[in-house]
């Protein structure tokens, strides 16, 4: 019997995760050591569209969308598979659910997926289908979305969702230091963390109005909008914080897990 795969959201934070030991670093190679799948369906930040597009590379490029960063970073490579037939279904349980889905012969991984992913598998054996976001949609919009990808949990597909838990990058601490996170911050972290433990998904499709300072925290949507995509796929709503840390002072780096 297979077994259920697990929703996930990860705060993937700047692409020098993937190099950079630290806490946030080190939870995220956890997951992988505690969660195996069959497949994994990535919703990332980084792939923005205005209606649903479904990833189908049999050989993913890794696509180094970020710019100023050291020589290292741009010589990373995550060279998984694709899954097809996969990505098929995820396009037919979308259309199946009302959703004007897409199939994109040729999108690779941004660093939402790749970056995540390669900590997590390092060894790349495990097929990975994106799919977009859509910012231009509400909250609502990608609970619906995680929904219809529900029951591939059951056969073993994993349902990843890659953001971040804040995301106010003008705000950033450059150089970073040890400093406590910034106030407006780390109490949107703090309601954030409450709302997904109590499965309240009537708060968190409502962040907008509901939580403190969440425009400051969210100036736009869509590094919030996986975390909806992964609590959609949620069987029980109620999750649970796997990581919880800052960076930069004002970047939570929350993760959360469905089981």
């Amino acid at each position: 019997m297979t077994q259920r795969a697990p929703s996930l959201f990860v705060s993937h934070g700047s692409p020098l995760l993937v190099l950079e030991a630290g806490p946030a670093h080190d939870a995220v190679c956890a997951l992988g050591a505690e969660y195996r799948s069959q497949a994994v369906v990535c919703a990332s930040a980084h792939w923005e569209t205005a209606s649903p597009r479904v990833g189908a590379s049999m050989q993913p490029q890794t696509i180094h969308d970020f710019y100023g960063f050291p020589a290292e970073l741009y010589r990373q490579r995550y060279t998984t598979t694709g899954d097809v037939a996969l990505a098929g279904r995820v396009a037919s349980l979308l259309r199946e659910a009302g959703f004007p889905a897409e199939i994109d012969p040729d999108r690779g991984l941004d660093h939402g997926a790749w970056v995540p992913l390669k900590l997590m598998y390092p060894q790349a054996g495990i097929p990975v289908v994106p799919i977009s976001v859509q910012p231009g949609r509400d909250a609502a919009w990608h609970l619906r979305l995680g929904a219809a990808l529900r029951g591939l949990r059951d056969e073993g597909v994993m349902i990843l969702g890659s953001g971040s838990a804040t995301h106010n990058l003008r705000d950033l601490r450059m150089p970073p230091d040890d400093d406590p996170p910034a106030a407006y911050a780390a109490g949107f972290d703090d309601w954030l963390n409450a709302a997904v433990e109590a499965g309240d998904r009537e708060a968190l499709t409502g962040y907008l109005t509901q939580a403190p300072e969440a425009r400051r925290n969210h100036p736009t949507p869509e590094h919030f909008l996986p975390l909806l995509v992964a609590l959609g796929a949620a069987y029980d709503p109620r999750g649970r914080a796997v990581h919880r840390s800052f960076a930069f002072g004002t970047l939570s780096m929350s993760s959360f897990v469905w089981d």
